[in-house]
């Protein structure tokens, strides 16, 4: 079978995702931070909303190229293991999405409205101009919060093949 839309945005997201799922435990292991308060400076969004970010666009990703709704999350986690239990559920999501539902999704018009600004693609630019790079962007903004309060991550960490 060819690479495909499928194969572009799944499979990475999945993998980053749970990379990102390691990344979590090794700061619920190291102790004495609070995924509400801990950021990287004071004009940014503190490690939950970094969680947050990076799967709600993942699982949005998922949804609207496969022609499903998208699952809504209440943002009501504050802990490591509320914030993991949510990696895992939008993996799940991710999972049991059906590949045969994807072929031709990459010429798909995809329109995201936020309040101050709207977003127009097709598919294969959403996913590759727009929400790898944010997922991307959030998982590597929550590695480095937890590597700022001193948790020992290594690169192997981020891209899912470390100790």
């Amino acid at each position: 079978m060819a690479y495909d839309i499928y194969d572009a945005s799944i499979p990475p997201l999945i993998h980053m995702l749970s990379g990102l799922s390691k990344v979590l435990s090794k700061g619920e292991a190291h102790g004495g931070i609070d995924p509400n308060e801990a950021r990287l400076a004071p004009d940014m969004l503190p490690l939950k909303n970094q969680v947050y970010i990076a799967g709600d666009m993942a699982k949005g990703c998922g949804a609207r190229l496969a022609g499903v709704e998208i699952p809504k999350y209440e943002d009501t986690e504050t802990t490591f293991a509320e914030l993991k239990a949510r990696v895992a559920k939008t993996i799940d999501f991710l999972k049991g999405l059906d590949r045969k539902a994807f072929p031709g999704s990459e010429g798909k018009h995809i329109v995201l409205k936020f309040p101050n600004a709207t977003f127009e693609f097709n598919g294969a630019d959403y996913v590759g101009k727009f929400v790898l790079p944010n997922v991307y962007f959030h998982i590597t903004t929550a590695y480095g919060i937890l590597r700022n309060r001193g948790v020992v991550l290594t690169k192997g960490d981020y891209v899912g093949g470390g100790a």
